[in-house]
């Protein structure tokens, strides 16, 4: 049974002179549109198992480097160590509010917090701590630290989380285990959601004056393991917290399975795969930014151990839009500044010669930002809610964009053409270059060209291709191999003129404040955030701000659509390509659930087999 403490939080609260609404009552779960598809006595997520045994260990393997165990400040923001928050890998230290369902777009049910009650118009939110609750060192989770949390968060954090309090009016201590959250007018109707959503740090265990300086420490949170070892840039090993105040939590039965997590780091994509073969990396789910391709499991998957069945490959299907990865323009560059100039590169990318060369032909070209999704422009003309949001940023959307013939027949394309090529000088030209001895030159005479940073062998291949058409428009391009350190130190200042990079961490079929951080004028120059491509523009906020004020599904679609519109009529990115299917390869002591999440597998639910 659900755990929620209903009747008694509102009479706490009463009773410590609260503000408490009775005709708004304290729910299980919220929901971004609706309501949440689970019941208040659910028991766990559908595609988790309850019966999961607990034991082994499970050693991840990943490439690049850490120098830092706290994932909320800049400094060494990108260089953290991967599993104390972790997307893949679970939040293994710190722990949010409330917990997101993987089998819904949006919802969440209780996790620090196990109730919360908001007014319909999203004013308020008060969320009421489960009793249970408590640090890896014993001390209960208060409303307190929550109220440190975002303090420290507004004053020595890194973005997002520095920014939250700007749409906060005021947290205040509602009873002995609640808090609330008053928003201001620049708050939307998503931002309960995030507010929940935001890790809880201790009060006790940090010192705000020095919180924004990195630290090899082990640090302290409310999650089901804590750190064992530490071996700066090799090594951390998370131990199972035996005392894990959360292990009948309905969100988190079935999940954090292992009595030990290994995360080994690796200087390059090789090490790793030669690592994985030999039995020292328990998953396997390819290159970052192009995961396991179907081409490699034909080409690489012929070892004794995954002939013999010891090492499993396998397909899961996604119910999400795939990531979004591709060569990022900086426009924040005077060459990528002209949207003309970079939707005549985009055109460059040639996709035909790579998915016939390099895929073999099973995949599909990247278009769109929620591609196969209702989300997507692609082959959906504007509707009238669409028209009317995008009326004043007529001239930003191009027309095949907006009548939803944009990218047809992009999948059997073959190669780049002369046609093709004629029109992208055609656009280059509109923009005031010239050809000149064959060299692409601007009105005052300097040439086009660009350093496109990589990371990998496999980034190299993506990039040479449009290197080799560039270079028949006479654009001298150039490729810098850096390492990971070097080249997440230069997205966070963005020191680049283009990159190849995902704009997410994953697809979404409910996107939401993230989209200011990936696309908003107001994370363009911040630094640390994930605007790579700088972008800049009043119709982009607009979309955003009517999508994260939505009050029906209809709308929200729209919003969404006409988001995707124009980003893809600024050309910020040239997408590259995407399979539809996650593939991952594991040994065969693991297991999972029959279930699978939206977004494939989760690596979170997955267990050891006993011996």
């Amino acid at each position: 049974m659900f755990r929620a403490i209903l009747i008694p939080a509102l009479v706490t609260v009463l009773a410590l002179g609260g503000a408490a609404h009775a005709d708004e009552a304290p729910a299980h779960g919220i929901a971004m549109n609706g309501e949440p598809a689970l019941p208040a006595d659910f028991t766990h997520f559908p595609y988790a198992n309850p019966q999961a045994p607990k034991g082994g260990t499970i050693t991840y393997c990943v490439v690049g480097s850490f120098d830092n165990l706290n994932p909320f400040i800049l400094r060494s923001m990108r260089t953290t160590a991967r599993g104390v928050i972790d997307s893949i890998f679970g939040n293994l230290v710190f722990e949010p509010l409330m917990r997101r369902s993987g089998a819904e777009p949006f919802s969440l049910y209780g996790l620090l917090a196990e109730s919360v009650e908001m007014d319909d118009e999203r004013t308020y939110a008060e969320f009421h701590i489960d009793p249970e609750a408590k640090w890896s060192d014993g001390e209960p989770v208060t409303p307190e630290d929550v109220i440190f949390t975002y303090q420290t968060f507004a004053e020595k954090g890194r973005p997002p989380y520095s920014s939250r309090m700007d749409r906060i009016e005021k947290i205040e201590k509602t009873g002995e285990r609640s808090v609330r959250f008053t928003f201001n007018e620049q708050a939307d109707r998503e931002f309960p959601l995030i507010v929940a959503l935001t890790p809880v740090i201790p009060a006790h265990a940090f010192d705000r004056e020095t919180f924004d300086q990195a630290t090899l420490k082990p640090v302290i949170g409310s999650g089901p393991y804590t750190i064992e070892t530490v071996k700066p840039g090799e090594r951390i090993v998370f131990q199972r917290n035996q005392d894990y105040w959360g292990e009948d939590v309905p969100s988190m039965r079935g999940f954090a399975n292992y009595d030990r997590i290994n995360i080994d780091y690796f200087l390059n994509g090789n090490a790793q795969f030669e690592a994985f073969k030999k039995g020292l990396c328990s998953a396997y789910a390819g290159a970052q930014y192009t995961g396991l391709e179907p081409s490699q499991i034909d080409r690489d998957f012929d070892f004794p151990a995954a002939t013999n069945g010891d090492v499993v490959v396998k397909s899961f299907e996604t119910k999400i839009p795939p990531v979004v990865t591709g060569f990022v323009f900086n426009t924040r560059r005077e060459k990528f500044a002209d949207p003309t100039v970079r939707r005549a590169l985009s055109m460059l990318y040639d996709f035909g010669w790579v998915n016939a060369n390099m895929f073999d032909g099973e995949y599909q070209r990247t278009l769109s930002y929620w591609q196969g999704s209702q989300l997507s422009a692609l082959g959906n003309p504007a509707n009238d809610v669409e028209k009317e949001l995008l009326e004043p940023y007529a001239d930003k959307v191009l027309p095949a964009v907006m009548d939803g013939t944009y990218g047809k027949g992009a999948n059997e394309a073959t190669g780049i053409d002369r046609d093709t090529m004629r029109q992208a000088l055609s656009m280059l030209q509109e923009a005031g270059y010239r050809m000149e001895g064959g060299v692409l030159k601007n009105a005052d005479g300097t040439p086009l060209s660009f350093e496109i940073l990589i990371v990998s062998s496999e980034q190299e291949r993506f990039a040479a291709v449009f290197q080799r058409t560039l270079r028949r428009l006479g654009i001298d391009v150039s490729l810098r191999l850096l390492d990971d350190s070097q080249i997440q130190q230069r997205k966070q200042t963005f020191d680049f003129d283009m990159i190849i990079a995902p704009v997410g961490f994953s697809g979404s079929l409910s996107p939401g404040i993230e989209q200011i951080g990936r696309w908003g004028s107001s994370s363009a120059k911040a630094e640390g955030s994930f605007n790579l491509a700088g972008v800049s523009d009043p119709a982009v906020d607009a979309m955003i701000d009517a999508m994260l004020n939505a009050g029906d599904e209809e709308t929200y679609v729209a919003a969404v659509r006409a988001l995707d519109r124009l980003l893809i009529s600024g050309a910020y990115m040239v997408p590259m390509q995407h399979y539809t299917d996650e593939w991952i390869a594991y040994w065969n002591y693991l297991e999972h659930p029959e279930t699978a999440p939206d977004n494939g597998y989760d690596l979170f639910a997955w267990w050891r087999k006993p011996e």
